[in-house]
């Protein structure tokens, strides 16, 4: 393919957006807030040289084409896709409908993919056609080359870069982990891209070593994990320095408020598409999820008699909430003959490669880590998540378990759930019965109490007023997991 293309510029030019009287522009339903950035404003002055560029590259196969609106609408309905926008594109069954140069095909060929995901299938042809894009995918579901393949396309119609030009692609993550995964996809086709976490790249700005005058496909990866992180400033900063008629694609596993009014301030006119449900927490249907209910004093004997049931040479990944919680529960594992590392926080950049190095490789089958691995962690054939400790939010806890039944594969959850934990209840329990999950609540008798959540909450806060031991167990698609009461 050319580096240069001939076709006709898209309408949605620099000029004409900055005469919205916006920077981004935008609709009404996605117009920046009234407090725009000043700036914001002094950047796009500054762009006032800069030469036009192409971005609108999609061209529709005769297969895509001669599909009919019933056709379309019953693909969606299979593959549960739904989309919002103007103008949307169909979506594209195969490979080879997407127009994605040969040497791109060969790659995903010998990747051994059959046929596009979901995400993949419906947002190829959105990212192609150079609109802006909101995906709310959950994770695992391909949405990485979602925006990487278009990506090159994009790289490879712009001019070549010079020296001193920054970047043509920027993909903003919010861990170096993730950042790591984007740029070890990103590097089998070798394309000019920058990835990097935001705090980063602008200590990286700041000194001088880049700049994003030259950027023209901004992706921000896993948004809601960033404002969760409190990037919010750091991407606002970084945004303002980049050219207006850029193209934005704003991808998140979740949809709350605050990644809503993130996406009004930077698209413009964007195509949405949503994989059924994501919107709403959902976990990965092929999860089988565990709970088991017990005091914090059971936990460790328990994870081991856990580990003795399942150490077959798997990797299990084990979460905690606390930095010194991963370094003592590791050490206690290693002291008692578990080949276990930890990941967190303060951990050395160099150290955390290695533990994630010895992790992939099978070296080391068991890692413990904090919530820094609980998304953007893409290490293959993970069977096994345990949550030691129970996380923060809901939404923790589908990324956690999340890191296992990747790409297809079948994966299991365990998680410890004490007395602390019981205003999660009633949530759990909703996530457990929208996979599937039989949930039967049983008390110390041994009598089953409640297949609700609500009741099971209760239940949780009568055990805890009194003081008791939750002697209570769950069971989980059939198989009961009923704690020895020990009193």
């Amino acid at each position: 393919m050319s580096r240069f293309d001939g076709r006709a510029a898209d309408p949605g030019s620099y000029r004409d957006r900055r005469s919205e009287g916006a920077f981004g522009g935008g609709t009404r339903a996605f117009a920046p807030t009234s407090k725009a950035d000043s700036a914001a404003a002094a950047a796009a002055a500054d762009l006032d040289g800069l030469p036009r560029f192409e971005k609108n590259f999609y061209v529709e196969s005769p297969s895509v084409a001669g599909m009919t609106e019933e056709e379309v609408e019953a693909y969606r309905r299979r593959r549960e896709i739904t989309v919002e926008g103007r103008d949307v594109p169909k979506p594209v069954r195969e490979f080879r409908d997407v127009g994605f140069p040969e040497y791109v095909l060969q790659e995903i060929t010998k990747a051994g993919f059959v046929e596009p995901t979901p995400i993949q299938s419906q947002g190829w042809p959105m990212a192609l056609r150079g609109r802006d894009l909101i995906g709310i995918a959950e994770t695992g579901s391909g949405k990485t080359l979602a925006y990487l393949l278009p990506a090159i396309v994009h790289v490879n119609a712009q001019p070549i870069l010079a020296p001193g030009d920054g970047p043509i692609v920027l993909v903003l993550a919010p861990t170096r982990e993730l950042a790591v995964q984007i740029q070890q996809e990103a590097t089998k086709f070798g394309v000019e891209i920058v990835i990097a976490t935001p705090g980063r790249l602008i200590d990286m700005i700041e000194s001088h070593h880049t700049n994003l005058r030259r950027v023209t496909y901004l992706v921000l990866d896993e948004a809601d994990r960033m404002l969760d992180m409190g990037f919010e400033p750091q991407i606002k900063k970084l945004v303002s320095q980049i050219r207006p008629d850029r193209q934005t694609l704003y991808w998140s596993a979740t949809w709350p408020k605050e990644v809503e009014q993130l996406a009004r301030n930077f698209l413009f006119d964007p195509y949405k598409v949503v994989i059924i449900g994501s919107e709403e927490l959902k976990a990965n249907h092929a999860i089988s999820q565990h709970v088991e209910i017990l005091s914090e004093s059971q936990k460790y004997n328990k994870l081991v008699n856990l580990l003795e049931d399942i150490m077959d040479g798997s990797r299990i990944l084990i979460f905690m909430d606390t930095k010194k919680g991963c370094d003592q529960i590791t050490r206690q594992l290693r002291m008692d003959g578990w080949p276990a590392l930890s990941i967190h926080g303060d951990k050395s950049q160099a150290e955390r490669d290695w533990v994630l190095s010895e992790f992939k490789s099978g070296k080391s089958p068991i890692m413990t880590a904090t919530d820094v691995a609980a998304r953007g962690l893409d290490v293959k054939d993970v069977k096994y998540v345990i949550n030691y400790d129970f996380p923060g939010s809901l939404e923790d806890y589908v990324h956690r378990i999340g890191r296992t039944g990747r790409a297809g594969a079948k994966g299991t959850a365990y998680t410890f759930f004490t007395a602390a934990n019981a205003r999660f209840a009633k949530d759990l329990i909703n996530i457990l019965e929208e996979a599937g999950q039989k949930v039967t609540v049983i008390d110390i008798e041994g009598m089953e109490v409640a297949g609700h959540g609500a009741d099971f909450h209760m239940l949780l806060l009568q055990r805890a007023m009194f003081g008791l031991s939750l002697w209570m167990a769950m069971c989980i698609s059939g198989s009961l997991n009923l704690l020895t009461n020990d009193r």
